[in-house]
């Protein structure tokens, strides 16, 4: 059988990886915007799972799956890519390792953190979706964007700061950087469910197609979009 071939997948899928990379890369600054605390990769990384709930929600469970491993596999090489060339001796006339390791020199904690993290939340939040979308017959789309994000954001949240952070940071500003980027994250999901709406109906129209998972197989490392 000939495979299904859409035209913004591919889009989609550049962009879901491009905001998973800068957002680790940006994650290396804790921000104060008022009463929040959290890394600069809150900024951007919601977009992440916005992207996963149309990925879910419009091309299925397993096509999503493919793009979270994707995502999986460039935030590995990134992290070791960084990793070697700063274990590099430096040329002697540039004088700034200790600014590469302060930025791009991520810990082994904080990799495994992100990397823990990403892989828990970004599949608890396509799991969720789906199985939503099957309970929902398809309607109410904002219960299931939201819905999934509050599981997936929690899972996310919580794995990385205590991975990355215990015993790092102090107990409040661990607690304060954990509460801080829940908190946004959910709220960026709900301020943002008119756009995710419109994005989803055109491409829902566009590719001609809305997947519903009912005999998908749901474990996170069958690779096939079956």
């Amino acid at each position: 059988m000939q495979k299904a071939s859409f035209r913004y997948l591919d889009i989609i899928t550049v962009l879901f990886v491009a905001v998973l990379l800068i957002s680790n890369v940006a994650s290396s600054k804790i921000l104060l915007l008022g009463p929040f605390t959290f890394d600069g990769g809150t900024i951007l990384f919601p977009l992440g799972y916005i992207f996963a709930d149309i990925l879910t929600e419009v091309y299925g469970f397993s096509r999503s799956r493919r793009v979270i491993w994707l995502g999986f596999l460039a935030t590995a090489l990134m992290a070791g890519v960084f990793q070697v060339v700063g274990t590099l001796p430096a040329a002697p006339e540039w004088g700034n390792q200790a600014a590469y390791d302060s930025i791009l020199g991520m810990t082994p904690r904080i990799v495994a953190g992100s990397m823990l993290a990403y892989f828990a939340g970004e599949f608890a939040n396509s799991f969720t979706l789906a199985k939503m979308k099957l309970l929902t017959r398809g309607r109410w789309l904002w219960s299931r964007t939201i819905g999934s994000t509050i599981i997936g954001q929690g899972v996310d949240t919580v794995l990385f700061v205590v991975v990355a952070f215990a015993g790092v940071l102090p107990n409040d500003l661990l607690w304060a950087v954990l509460v801080s980027n829940y908190l946004f994250k959910v709220g960026y999901e709900v301020l943002i469910t008119p756009i995710t709406y419109a994005v989803v109906g055109f491409l829902k129209r566009s590719e001609g197609v809305d997947i519903y998972d009912r005999d998908t197989d749901f474990n996170p490392f069958a690779l096939g979009e079956a």
